[in-house]
């Protein structure tokens, strides 16, 4: 989390004034990202032997065997496992286990989708909204995780708004549509 709200948030915005603080932002976020992610599999492996390498050899049979109590080190697993794709996306060994780490967050959708309140929903509006079609991401998979985590919040809560503003409005050029979900963030007691 610190990874996401301090280094990453900050180094986005420090990108146009200061390139490389930014860039030292941005890697320093992704060991963090890392660190977590190592952190949350080696803690999966205490109650599932083998847990990665049997991961890589059959994700499918290895994550139907996750229960309920093993959501939040699969959710801080793939968020960090994510988190560090994302910034050094240039890392083609790290790229190729970006189908491991949708398939960890996957399950923990599909175990228990209000875990932190629904937070894999927010997950999945910027994960689906921010790729595009190409490489896999749906502007329709994640207006749906969309409806679905507001529904969820009772629409209490500003970061859904945002998440889906700053990845498909803004991808679709749809200047109405992001000036309206930022209304509803703002709105947001």
């Amino acid at each position: 989390q610190y990874a996401a709200l301090f280094l990453d948030g900050e180094a986005d915005m420090l990108e146009d004034d200061d390139f490389e603080k930014s860039r030292e932002l941005k890697k320093r976020a992704a060991r963090l990202y890392y660190r977590g992610c190592l952190y949350s599999l080696r803690g999966l492996e205490l109650d599932h032997h083998d847990f990665r390498k049997r991961l890589r050899e059959d994700p499918e049979k290895m994550l139907s065997r996750m229960g309920k109590k093993d959501v939040p080190l699969l959710f801080w697993a793939g968020a960090g496992w994510i988190g560090t794709i994302s910034i050094d996306s240039s890392n083609m060994a790290r790229l190729a286990e970006l189908s491991l780490a949708e398939a960890v967050m996957r399950r923990v959708l599909a175990l228990e989708e209000d875990f932190g309140d629904g937070v894999v929903h927010e997950f999945f509006i910027s994960f689906e909204g921010g790729r595009s079609e190409m490489m896999g991401g749906s502007a329709e998979r994640a207006r749906e995780h969309y409806r679905r985590a507001v529904v969820l919040w009772d629409g209490g809560k500003a970061s859904p708004h945002v998440a889906l503003a700053a990845t498909v409005a803004v991808r679709e050029q749809n200047l109405e549509e992001f000036k309206d979900l930022l209304e509803k963030a703002l709105a947001v007691d």
